[in-house]
């Protein structure tokens, strides 16, 4: 039974992802902050703060204990903000880089390490189309998911010849707790941007992660957009 670490899993697209994994027969360790009581068969919920380096390698070494291998880590765990760089408090996008881009490297160090032992598996970050249009207004939260973009390219350079798979997939808005506080017209201005004037539902975010997770074709570095970037 294939073995999955997915972050972000207390609410929103990482318990969406978590289910489908699930679903298809996979055992999936989460890790969140704060961890409800969720736990379906198949799923170890863990209390982890993903910008905590200690907690990250505790984690990850208890699951791999018992010589666990990890075929699969999605970073998706985030936290995101929107003003306009002049106005943005530098707690706020220290923050940012602690939770978005530190809380992918710490566990793709970790779990990247016990794949090296095992010469085999899958990374996939998840990154925005915020990215690539440059989108005003979200300053800080860009400049974090760059830095997971960054991240990808040259963690797929170091670890290729290891047999592992370092990639990305970028949404646009989706229907969870981070964007609910978004203006409307904010919203759909940026959904008619990237092409999708109806938005992108939570199922079809889930269902496009999942695709490329278990894409035996899935190109090393290579990073994936939903929606029109161009």
């Amino acid at each position: 039974m294939p073995l999955a670490i997915v972050t972000g899993t207390s609410r929103g697209l990482g318990r969406a992802l978590a289910e489908r994994l699930l679903a298809a027969g996979w055992t999936v360790h989460g890790f969140a902050r704060q961890p409800d009581a969720w736990t379906p068969p198949g799923f170890v919920a863990h209390a982890v703060d993903v910008g905590d380096p200690a907690a990250v390698r505790a984690a990850v070494a208890a699951i791999t204990a018992d010589g666990a291998t990890v075929d699969l880590l999605v970073n998706n765990a985030g936290v995101a903000a929107m003003n306009a760089l002049l106005l943005t408090p530098p707690e706020t996008a220290a923050e940012l880089m602690r939770v978005n881009y530190l809380g992918a490297f710490h566990c793709l160090q970790a779990v990247g390490k016990a794949m090296v032992r095992a010469r085999r598996g899958r990374i996939l970050n998840v990154t925005t189309v915020a990215v690539p249009l440059a989108l005003e207004g979200e300053a800080a939260y860009v400049a974090s998911k760059a830095a997971v973009e960054a991240l990808t390219r040259v963690a797929a350079r170091e670890l290729a010849a290891q047999g592992i798979v370092v990639a990305a997939v970028g949404l646009g808005p989706v229907d969870t707790r981070l964007t609910r506080a978004v203006g409307a017209g904010q919203l759909a201005r940026l959904n008619q941007r990237i092409g999708r004037p109806a938005g992108t539902t939570l199922a079809e975010a889930a269902d496009f992660l999942l695709r490329h997770a278990t894409d035996p074709r899935l190109v090393t570095g290579s990073i994936h957009y939903l929606g029109e970037v161009a």
